[in-house]
């Protein structure tokens, strides 16, 4: 059902010039949306949203919840003495219903969160019924004040009985997060629609395995490829899954997909050939391979890795999560140096670049245009699941919304199928390794007493959801 192959790390290197070769050739296929350059033009437009559009905001359970004490993350924030820990976070679990009024008080129609496994199955084929009951009040909460559940089944975390087990370097654990989706699904299928089987399964590896910020602090090529074969399986067995019981029940087909995070990936500098291709070959790797071996049902990579799916074509729509894009400095023709490095200088004196957020994140629209264009090439329905921004100047938030929304319309307006947009976040939050101190949210949350207010940027974002239209004058060119 599900094979792999891999060879040493001492091979890989041996094998790379042929790999080299081939790779050029991939990256000409695949095309590339880090060296394309964006021409802007200006005239007037107007467009008028479809009626179907989804408009929202995004949350994530370990995020906004609150007290999820048996997870991975929990237990990593209380062994690093530097890591600010969740603690309540946003409190939630229990101001849910608070929350999603303010939701629907800015005209949002959709919601986007996560269900906490560790609260599902806090001890190996344990269920708490209590958690699963929670979170039905939380969909029906939702369904009543007009707004879609769209429903991510793991964000990152994973219950500690698992992670201690090896988490996703273990071959059990595609099997066990299927168990999980399965009951999940059977008890809350019925009024959820969109299910999103992981959040950026690209950016976790990355953090966990590759550069060992995230638990369990890894930095393991190895490691880190195994870990890519087991989410994959884990999707396409939580695919089969969902789908199987909404036809033995006779529910609605869902919409099934998952939440890519997708980066612009730049040269640092365009006269150097190596960090050209390191460009190029990280945005292969973090923005498509992903995404193609589910359509596909493999992922090839000569000389490091292969793996075949038991199943083509698990996706029912891509969520793309857009922030920002990056510069890349080469780093060696190895495994991973040929991802690049991030460099924090352009080497190019004349280079041009927006302004920064409060995380250094550029901000960079265009971007949105460019990857909805990109993706467009896999004729599936794509949604904005995730874009925002961390800022205590709430003017360049609602600048932020605009411009990518302008980006996003533009894209539409070409034909691009979006069904829908997703701020992050609805609140402040706990932002994992960054901690409380960057702020998302269309709503402002004072963690010492949990006090909401609205951000004035989720008013002008209001009104664009309620005029279902957007007047602007900037198109992009792709």
């Amino acid at each position: 059902m599900y094979t792999q192959e891999m060879l040493p790390f001492s091979s890989v290197v041996k094998r790379f010039v042929t790999f080299f070769v081939l790779f050029l050739f991939v990256v000409t296929c695949v095309g590339c949306a880090s060296t394309r350059k964006t021409i802007v033009k200006i005239t007037p437009q107007e467009f008028t949203f479809p009626k179907s559009f989804l408009w929202g905001a995004a949350t994530s359970a370990h995020q906004v919840e609150g007290n999820n004490t048996n997870n991975d993350w929990w237990e990593w924030e209380q062994t690093r003495p530097a890591q600010e820990r969740s603690g309540q976070a946003a409190d939630e679990w229990n101001r849910f219903e608070e929350d999603f009024k303010l939701a629907q008080d800015l005209g949002h129609t959709a919601h986007r969160f996560s269900i906490e496994w560790s609260r599902i199955e806090p001890q190996e084929n344990q269920w708490d019924s209590k958690a699963i009951d929670h979170y039905a009040q939380v969909i029906r909460s939702l369904r009543l004040k007009g707004m879609e559940p769209i429903v991510t089944l793991n964000h990152f975390t994973l219950p500690l009985w698992l992670a201690h087990q090896g988490g996703w370097c273990s071959q059990k654990t595609p099997e066990l997060y299927a168990r999980y989706v399965e009951k999940v699904t059977e008890a809350l299928g019925r009024d959820v629609h969109y299910w999103v089987t992981f959040n950026e399964p690209g950016g976790y590896i990355y953090k966990s395995y590759l550069i060992g910020e995230w638990p369990p602090g890894l930095k393991s090529p190895d490691k880190a490829l195994v870990v890519f074969k087991n989410l994959l399986l884990g999707h396409v067995l939580a695919y089969e899954k969902i789908k199987s019981i909404y036809a033995i029940k006779g529910w609605k087909e869902p919409m099934i997909g998952i939440a890519q995070s997708v980066l612009i990936f730049r040269a640092c500098s365009d006269r150097s050939l190596r960090d050209r291709i390191a460009a190029r070959f990280r945005h292969w790797m973090f923005n498509h391979l992903f995404i193609q071996a589910l359509i596909n049902g493999r992922a090839y990579c000569m000389g490091v890795f292969s793996v075949h799916l038991p199943k083509t074509k698990t996706l029912d729509f891509i969520g793309l999560n857009y922030y920002t894009r990056e510069f890349v400095h080469h780093n060696g023709f190895g495994f991973p140096g040929i991802l690049g490095d991030a460099c924090t200088e352009t080497k190019e004196l004349n280079r041009r670049t927006g302004k920064n957020n409060f995380l250094s994140w550029e901000i960079y629209p265009q971007g949105l245009y460019t990857f909805l264009k990109d993706f467009s090439r896999y004729r599936i329905p794509l949604f904005v699941s995730e874009n925002g921004i961390a800022t205590d100047d709430d003017t360049e938030r609602t600048e932020f919304i605009v411009a990518h929304l302008k980006a996003m319309v533009q894209a539409m307006k070409e034909g691009v199928p979006v069904m829908g947009y997703l701020y992050w976040s609805l609140l402040d939050n706990y932002e994992w390794a960054e901690g409380f101190v960057p702020r998302f949210g269309l709503i402002e949350v004072n963690y010492t007493t949990q006090k909401r207010t609205v951000r004035e940027s989720a008013r002008v974002f209001e009104k664009i959801i309620r005029c279902k239209r957007l007047w602007f004058r900037k198109t992009y060119s792709h």
